[in-house]
C-alpha cells in the first residue's frame, strides 16, 4: 500500500506545530482512535458475515448491538474508543481484545512504516537485496524526528 500524498496534505491541512500532531488532542491520537474503531467494525462485519444494514442479516440470529466505551493506554497516552458489540455477545475484537487496556507498540509500528517508506531519506534495504537487519534504524537523532522528540514528554 502506497502513501497518498494528497490525503496526507488534507489531513495535515491545519498543522501549525508538533502539538497538533502528538499533543493531547493531536492528530496521532485521533487517527489511532479512528483506525482502531474502523478496524473493529470491519472485524465485526467479518464475524457476522454481512455488511451493516444488509438484508442478509435479517433473521440471521446475530446482529450488531451498539458499542461500548473502552479506554486504551499506550505510547500515545490514553484514548477512548467505542467497541462494537453483537447480540449474542461472542464477538471478540482481535486488534484490541476484551480486558486489554494497554495498546503498546503503536509508535514502533508507525516508525517502522516510516523507516520502510519509499520516501525515507535512505535507500530501502529491499532495493539492494540487503537483509532488513542492516537497515539504518530511526534513532532519536534522526533529522525527521527531532522536532517531535523535543516536545514529547519523557516517559514515566
Amino acid at each position: 500500500m502506497g502513501t497518498d500524498k494528497e490525503l496526507i496534505d488534507k489531513i495535515l491541512g491545519d498543522y501549525k506545530g508538533p502539538e497538533d500532531l502528538i499533543g493531547e488532542q493531536g492528530l496521532l491520537k485521533e487517527l489511532t482512535r479512528a483506525l482502531l474503531e474502523h478496524a473493529m467494525h470491519a472485524e465485526l462485519t467479518h464475524h457476522l458475515g454481512y455488511e451493516k444494514h444488509a438484508p442478509d442479516g435479517k433473521g440471521s440470529g446475530n446482529s450488531r448491538d451498539g458499542t461500548s466505551a473502552k479506554t486504551l493506554k499506550g505510547d500515545f497516552g490514553e484514548v477512548e474508543i467505542e467497541v462494537p458489540r453483537d447480540r449474542q455477545g461472542n464477538f471478540e475484537p482481535k486488534i484490541a481484545p476484551r480486558h486489554q487496556r494497554r495498546f503498546n507498540g503503536f509508535d514502533d509500528k508507525i516508525l517502522s512504516m516510516v523507516r520502510d517508506s519509499p520516501e525515507a531519506p535512505w535507500p530501502r534495504a529491499s532495493t539492494y537485496d540487503i537483509p532488513s537487519l542492516v537497515r539504518p534504524p530511526i534513532t532519536m537523532s534522526s533529522p525527521m524526528l527531532v522536532p517531535f522528540i523535543m516536545t514529547r514528554p519523557a516517559p514515566i
